[in-house]
């Protein structure tokens, strides 16, 4: 699923008009009755609430405009609030006319805004994707008073004061909606944490839009869905065996940190490795060989972190850094890995973080290597963002074009940065896995798929971030967010890869 700019909104708008031979009112009034439709079955409006639907003097408003029509022709108490502006969009004003005798929009006055109580809902059809300026004046007083109000608000296509895609002034006024209802596609701000008390939670309503125009604009966002990705894995052949789906190594484990090793050892298994081997240090041989016995485990001599490297040529890929420690002896073993290395790496935890405290390393780094940090540990290996979660895109873009490598940048809606420029958000997952060992859990997956052949590095990233997510998902009826644990993820990978391949 693409993320468009609004340039590029407008311009699927202006080619579905086309395309299908219809006016801008018909695809405006397309809009509004998704909304409308949303409102009455998801929210369950009832006929004694009360309803507030603020229009601006744009296409938003217009939308709003009709949005108010409909649920005053079904009977529910609308008012119609609609900002003063000295120029109104065409559709804007043919929407106005249609308003019916008695639905009155009443524009508002600054001395005097409209009460509000908070049992109401509120329409938010004031500004949508074409704002690139804080609000300012009326429109600014009337998005403060609504946050103020308490009230259920409703954002048709954007939050008012919201920039679609871009950073915006801190302290602008901007409406923090319950719900956001974009058409068609997401916007790039839904995706970002620092909007998330903006956003709210955001629903997609398919108004027709030209798939054509669709495929043929090109994007470097998007956003996965499930749809996009089943047949990506390829099914095992019935004559398979072993041999066929990888042998993987991971280098995991320190002491007190041998559960990490085990974590990630036991989803490498269960995303379908063929053979798994880990190396963990002395204290976890008997640790491993207990709660993962269809791994082989190589000990290392050291007795509480890993000092050498063993002999990688049977294996097909390579991971990493769980509970790895970051002891002189495993700096040695890592930077011993990157010279030498001809297999794809997974590097995660601990390891990023020996990457981070010795910079010269970075420069062995092999191409296509897959990297999954969580927020702190990329902020070791690039720096702080300079201002906000924008920023930390582009630096993400800009660490994976300079390494021409792949990295995870670990959260709601996990980034994937390519070598090519482009940026990936996972649709998968929940809260509950905000706790120690899913990383881990990431990690073995991403492993597994790295160690298959037929999968292309960007197929491996993806299936695995949507697995991850999905695995937690599809655990959390059984556990709820508080008691989701690492190993509840582990226990539905199969599941959740088996989805994309049915």
């Amino acid at each position: 699923m693409k993320l468009l700019s609004p340039i590029q909104t407008r311009a699927l708008d202006q080619a579905t008009i086309k395309a299908q031979n219809i006016t801008s009112v018909d695809l405006m009034e397309r809009a509004a009755d998704a909304v409308t439709d949303w409102l009455l079955d998801e929210l369950l409006l009832d006929y004694d609430t009360e309803i507030h639907v603020c229009c601006g003097p744009g296409n938003n408003g217009g939308d709003g405009l009709v949005v108010a029509r409909n649920l005053h022709r079904a009977g529910y108490p609308v008012r119609l609030w609609l900002l003063p502006a000295a120029r109104h969009s065409a559709d804007f004003t043919h929407q106005k006319q249609q308003l019916p005798a008695g639905l009155i929009g009443q524009e508002i006055d600054p001395a005097k805004l409209p009460g509000i109580p908070a049992t109401a809902v509120v329409v938010d059809a004031l500004f949508g994707t074409g704002l690139s300026r804080p609000l300012e004046g009326v429109a600014a007083a009337l998005v403060r008073h609504l946050n103020d109000s308490g009230a259920t608000v409703v954002a048709v296509d954007m939050p008012s004061g919201l920039y679609a895609d871009a950073p915006q002034p801190a302290d602008c006024a901007v409406v923090r909606a319950a719900y956001t209802l974009s058409f068609e596609l997401p916007k790039l701000a839904f995706l970002l944490p620092q909007n998330a008390n903006f956003v709210g939670d955001w629903r997609l309503l398919p108004i027709g839009l030209d798939a054509q125009t669709l495929q043929d604009t090109a994007a470097d966002r998007h956003f996965v869905t499930a749809d996009e990705l089943r047949g990506r894995l390829p099914k095992r052949p019935k004559f398979s065996h072993k041999g066929t789906f990888g042998h993987a190594l991971l280098l995991a484990g320190s002491k007190g940190k041998i559960g990490a090793a085990v974590l990630a050892t036991q989803a490498c298994l269960r995303a379908g490795v063929g053979l798994m081997t880990t190396r963990v240090p002395a204290v976890g041989y008997d640790i491993l060989q207990i709660s993962a016995p269809e791994a082989m485990c190589l000990a290392d001599p050291a007795t509480d972190f890993i000092t050498e490297l063993p002999d990688l040529t049977p294996y097909a890929a390579v991971g990493i850094g769980p509970g790895l420690g970051q002891h002189d002896g495993t700096r040695a073993v890592l930077q011993q890995l990157l010279e030498t290395a001809k297999v794809p790496l997974v590097i995660d935890a601990d390891a990023l973080n020996l990457l981070s405290a010795y910079p010269e390393l970075q420069k062995l780094l092999p191409p296509d290597s897959l990297f999954t940090p969580h927020p702190k540990e990329f902020e070791r290996l690039v720096g702080e963002p300079a201002h906000d979660d924008y920023h930390r895109l582009e630096q993400l873009r800009d660490f994976t074009g300079r390494t021409r490598c792949y990295c995870v940048l670990k959260g709601t809606y996990t980034a994937l940065a390519t070598p090519d420029g482009n940026i990936y958000f996972n649709s998968t997952g929940n809260p509950g896995m905000a706790s120690g060992g899913s990383g881990d859990v990431l990690t073995g997956l991403l492993l597994a798929l790295r160690a298959h052949k037929g999968i292309s590095p960007l197929t491996a990233a993806l299936v695995g971030l949507h697995a991850h997510g999905r695995a937690a998902d599809l655990a959390l009826p059984h556990t709820g967010h508080a008691g989701l644990l690492a190993s509840d993820i582990v226990r539905f990978i199969g599941p959740a890869l088996q989805e994309l391949m049915d």
